[in-house]
């Protein structure tokens, strides 16, 4: 599914989540994609503060930016899962289970609260807004 127009992807996802950081570098996107920027929520890129600025709340869900398009949450998820696949047989895994919308989006709400539920474990705190 390689587009060749498209210069490439970015993900804007929690660096501190363990779950997240993981998920994001286990799908190898390049292969698919091509460029593919990983953007820390946490971080002052001005990336984050331009999606935070258009109403996407970054503890809610990760920010995929691929073409034209912005592609938050579980529809994020399923892009991903969706470019990608090959691979590992936790990859496939998680690329069968993830590419179907109404799946992802079933399970998106439960792995929200496995996040936070781990976050909290861990002491992390939650991604601040954008500066008003």
């Amino acid at each position: 599914m390689n587009n060749p127009d498209m210069a490439g992807m970015t993900i804007i996802y929690d660096g501190e989540c363990p779950f997240c950081s993981n998920y994001v570098r286990l799908m190898s996107l390049r292969k698919a994609t091509g460029k593919v920027d990983l953007v820390d929520a946490r971080s002052d890129d001005p990336r984050v503060t331009a999606v935070q600025n258009q109403g996407y709340d970054l503890n809610e869900g990760m920010v995929a930016l691929y073409g034209d398009k912005v592609y938050y949450g579980s529809d994020a998820i399923v892009l991903i899962s969706t470019l990608t696949g090959d691979g590992s047989i936790i990859r496939r895994l998680c690329s069968v289970i993830f590419r179907n919308p109404r799946r992802a989006a079933f399970l998106y709400p439960f792995m929200k609260f496995g996040r936070r539920i781990t976050l909290k474990v861990l002491g992390r705190k939650s991604i601040s807004p954008a500066p008003a």
